[in-house]
């Protein structure tokens, strides 16, 4: 287009009339019960035990999986049962959150801090010696600084949307899940919980889902 306007190519009145656009195959949501986002839960919890917690923090809390990588410890305030929603990760990078909506303090249920609780009490450990990170000590390398983050990979670095999607699909194949399901059908059950429980509005529903539109 630059080249065209640039050496004065005349341009038809509608450049993209003949282009064909392809076939869009729409996501299509899995319906999830309680008892299948159990079996989740559980089969992630023997396929890589780390990452259970973001099960959960999908199923009770409805955050999308960059927010759930992106949760800090300090964010949890233990003692009230509440979640301060304020960053993303993207490949393992810090960056805004989708909307506005999306920055929250969120009420959930004790039952997901006890999971927390756990999972801090089994994953809180400092990143494990090995002889590539000796040798790295030796050629006076630094290591990171701690990010404060709730979940980590095994070397207590930020997840990877890569590792962890591919830990996702072996758990959904071992909990027999429809192979399609997303991590999203994750923030689906929570709002339609929410949505059926009776307990709320459908504005305050909108709001705890953190969901710019009502649609």
């Amino acid at each position: 287009m630059h080249y065209m306007l640039d050496e004065d190519v005349p341009l038809p009145p509608n450049i993209v009339a003949r282009i064909e656009l392809p076939d869009v195959t729409p996501r299509v949501t899995v319906p999830l019960s309680p008892s299948q986002v159990s079996a989740v839960a559980a089969a992630m919890r023997r396929v890589a035990p780390r990452y259970e917690a973001l099960i959960w923090l999908g199923t009770c809390a409805g955050l999308r999986h960059g927010e759930a990588f992106g949760l800090k410890r300090s964010q949890v305030v233990w003692d009230q049962d509440l979640l301060r929603v304020a960053e993303q990760r993207q490949q393992s990078k810090a960056v805004h959150l989708k909307t506005k909506s999306s920055y929250a303090t969120l009420p959930v249920d004790h039952f997901l801090i006890q999971r927390l609780t756990q999972h801090t009490a089994l994953f809180s450990e400092p990143p494990p010696v090995t002889p590539h990170s000796e040798r790295r000590r030796a050629r006076r390398y630094s290591e990171p600084p701690d990010e404060d983050l709730l979940v980590t990979n095994r070397f207590v670095r930020p997840v990877l949307d890569s590792d962890f999607h591919e830990k996702r699909r072996k758990a959904v194949r071992l909990a027999g899940l429809p192979e399609r399901t997303r991590f999203h059908d994750l923030k689906h059950f929570y709002t339609t919980t929410l949505g059926a429980s009776g307990k709320h509005d459908p504005k305050t529903v909108q709001a705890l889902s953190r969901h710019a539109e009502f649609s």
